[in-house]
């Protein structure tokens, strides 16, 4: 099944052109358009003044599309919520993916989808309910930012329920890198469905 996004991305490939989505303009979805691992590309502000980091998910916005081509990828997906001003979200971007290590292993391993808590864009929960980005930030019920969602990596564990019903884990603030590091870990192994966080925390510092 081809989908708004894969058709929007078989056109760009053809055009070599640029694309605006969710009002976020970038010379995307081109062959070669996402920078290769090795490049170390510096976060950018964005028109709503939050950091941005130019291998972020692209989208229309539909979660349960952005979560079907992430496992058509063999990739799972983390949605992240900023805000502009947010001295810990800036210290995620500066601090936490100008690390090599958590860098490479986010981009090999997560499509990610940066959403503003105060955002005006519209947003289609894995429901279909349809909200712009703060009131789906209330309805997933965020008070801190950044706070990254994880989500089922086979879709159909996401079809007809909200986010908040269907995340596998939340990272609910800033996380020193380390951790923050460990959280992407815990998800891509799977490690929530036999034990919570600091359980597997515990387990890898005796390891």
């Amino acid at each position: 099944m081809r989908t708004r996004r894969s058709l929007l991305r078989s056109s760009l490939v053809a055009a070599g052109g640029i694309a605006t989505l969710g009002g976020l303009s970038s010379g995307l979805l081109t062959a070669g358009a996402r920078p290769a691992l090795a490049e170390r590309i510096e976060p950018e502000l964005n028109d709503d003044g939050l950091y941005t980091q130019p291998w972020f998910l692209h989208s229309f916005l539909d979660l349960g599309e952005d979560l079907a081509e992430a496992a058509d990828g063999g990739k799972r997906l983390a949605v992240i919520w900023e805000q502009k001003g947010c001295p810990y979200c800036k210290d995620m971007h500066l601090v936490n993916f100008a690390d090599p290590e958590i860098n490479d292993y986010v981009r090999e391993n997560f499509e990610v989808l940066q959403l503003n808590i105060h955002g005006l864009r519209e947003t289609v929960d894995f429901d279909g309910e349809v909200l712009d980005e703060r009131s789906m930030a209330r309805r997933w019920g965020i008070r801190f930012t950044p706070t990254v969602h994880f989500f089922p990596e086979d879709p159909a564990a996401a079809a007809g329920r909200s986010g908040i019903d269907s995340e596998v884990a939340r990272m609910p603030g800033y996380f020193k890198p380390p951790h923050f590091l460990a959280m992407f870990r815990f998800v891509r192994e799977k490690a929530y469905e036999q034990e919570d966080f600091p359980s597997f925390l515990e387990r890898q510092a005796a390891s």
